[in-house]
């Protein structure tokens, strides 16, 4: 599609889009590597003696990682819908203060239990991160632009990840400092640098189009006439819908009941548990690399400040990968053949490990393919997913069920890496091969659904032009455009394969 602006304008596009990524991509990077970071910062502890001195089973440490993700599944939808009523500036710099807060405690908890309750609350407030940038960011950017910002944006995991090997690594030297193992100056000094960075990106984070501030009026509408061009004008309906309905007292208790039923509504359409399970199918390897990656490493003969070290490199090429193969996807216009290729990476990385034993040079280059697939695959089916779903509403709720319901895949993860397992993890390495294979397998039948409905609407399109058909079928079938012709629903509407 098009990306001119409308005549009536000469304001440069390019210069506004520009404008645009300076002031959210970056900040939302941030926001989300201080997240990852403190979500995953416990495998990096647990090579500094945390297990040891909080004497816990290879069970119980599991269970640790696990209960991060009850709160987190549970709390995506609520919060982006609180996200939508607070503003973005609101909720995601409180949402980042308070899991800092959380960070920090962690590396002062004395037993299972405060390491449990530290880990429960951790989820909690970490839950609206990912899907609520997610969707800011879909509310900002046109389809055929949008993959590369969603990549750069989604690889601050990899650079928290080779970031918080080398920040461990300097961490674990200060082992003994007024009397605190290293585990617990990993927690604290990152939980404090978050807090510190949560009150700064309050003042940052952009809210919506239609309100942001950075924006001039006449380039909130060139923003506005943009968005519409490509996914309609539901791109804003909900957003006005609100309004209108927050000014009318007697109808709160009616809008709250037409608010959940909407929301439900959403989960008619078969393709939006297809988005869920090609997420869910790449969270369980990402995770379990993420979790174990340095005890993995560790397990190929490398001291626990080696690990942290040799931990950075797969995280940093995964970055650089991902983002050239989002460059080469936005410009082919095209999600599906990347998101296939990039995730058979990360599947012939596990199968190395499989069966490659003995060979530390083979292993280490399996983990190369493991974090470039998993995590250049990932972006590419969340933006796809996301990028096709249009309006406030359908955005929202999508963008919330895809994570909540894929981050299930984090407590099958935490399991299926036993220590007992070690040092080969066949069983781990196996069922992350097979979720892979079904994220493939929900991916293609996710492109060949939306293949099949452009189709169908191709035809009923033809047909009203063609004049073939008759006219009280056609009165009936505008009927249910204008009932079920919200954004991505109408028959005007053409998915992104």
């Amino acid at each position: 599609m098009s990306s001119t602006t409308p005549p009536t304008t000469s304001l440069n596009t390019a210069a506004l889009v520009w404008k645009i990524d300076l002031h959210l991509v970056p900040v939302l990077c941030v926001l989300y590597l201080m997240a990852f970071l403190d979500r995953v910062n416990i495998s990096n502890a647990a090579l500094y003696g945390l297990q040891t001195d909080l004497h816990l089973s290879s069970l119980q440490y599991n269970t640790a990682l696990v209960i991060f993700f009850v709160p987190y599944i549970l709390a995506e939808i609520p919060s982006n819908i609180l996200l939508k009523r607070l503003n973005p500036n609101v909720w995601l710099s409180l949402c980042m203060a308070l899991f800092g807060l959380t960070s920090l405690c962690q590396g002062l908890v004395k037993g299972y239990g405060g390491l449990l309750a530290t880990r429960f609350f951790l989820g909690l407030f970490e839950a609206g991160m990912f899907p609520g940038c997610f969707y800011l960011l879909a509310m900002w950017y046109r389809r055929e632009e949008s993959m590369k910002r969603y990549t750069f944006f989604f690889c601050s995991t990899t650079l928290a990840g080779a970031f918080g090997g080398l920040l461990a690594s300097a961490i674990g030297q200060m082992d003994g400092v007024r009397g605190w193992r290293g585990w617990r100056w990993v927690f604290v000094i990152e939980g404090a640098a978050t807090i510190a960075i949560a009150a700064v990106l309050f003042f940052l984070i952009p809210n919506f189009p239609e309100t942001a501030k950075f924006l001039t009026p006449e380039e909130r509408e060139v923003v506005r006439a943009r968005l519409a061009e490509d996914v309609g004008e539901s791109q804003y309906e909900d957003a006005e819908d609100d309004d209108a309905e927050s000014d009318t007292k007697g109808l709160k208790s009616n809008s709250r009941r037409r608010k959940i039923r909407d929301v439900l509504s959403v989960f008619k359409d078969y393709k939006i548990f297809l988005g869920g399970f090609m997420y869910f199918g790449l969270i369980v390897p990402a995770y379990g690399y993420a979790y174990f990656a340095p005890t993995i490493i560790k397990n190929l003969g490398y001291t626990s400040i080696q690990a942290q070290l040799h931990s950075v490199p797969p995280w940093a090429t995964a970055f650089f990968f991902a983002m050239l193969t989002a460059a080469l996807s936005d410009r082919l216009q095209h999600r599906w053949l990347f998101s296939v290729f990039t995730a058979l990476l990360a599947l012939a990385g596990f199968a190395i490990l499989i069966a490659v034993h003995g060979n530390v040079h083979a292993e280490y280059a399996a983990l190369f393919l493991i974090t470039c697939g998993a995590y250049t695959s990932m972006p590419l089916l969340v933006c796809w997913f996301n990028t096709n779903l249009a309006g406030h509403l359908r955005r929202s709720v999508g963008s919330a069920w895809q994570v909540g319901f894929g981050n299930i895949g984090g407590i099958i993860a935490s399991y299926s890496f036993p220590s007992s397992d070690g040092p080969r993890y066949t069983r781990g390495y196996s069922i992350s091969l097979a979720f892979v294979c079904l994220s493939i397998l929900s991916s293609t039948a996710y492109c060949i659904g939306i293949t099949m409905e452009n189709r169908r609407r191709d035809r009923i399109q033809r047909e009203e032009r063609e004049g073939s058909v008759e006219k009280g079928e056609k009165g009936s079938m505008g009927s249910e455009r204008r009932q079920r012709g919200e954004g991505d629903l109408d028959v005007a509407y053409r998915y992104l394969r």
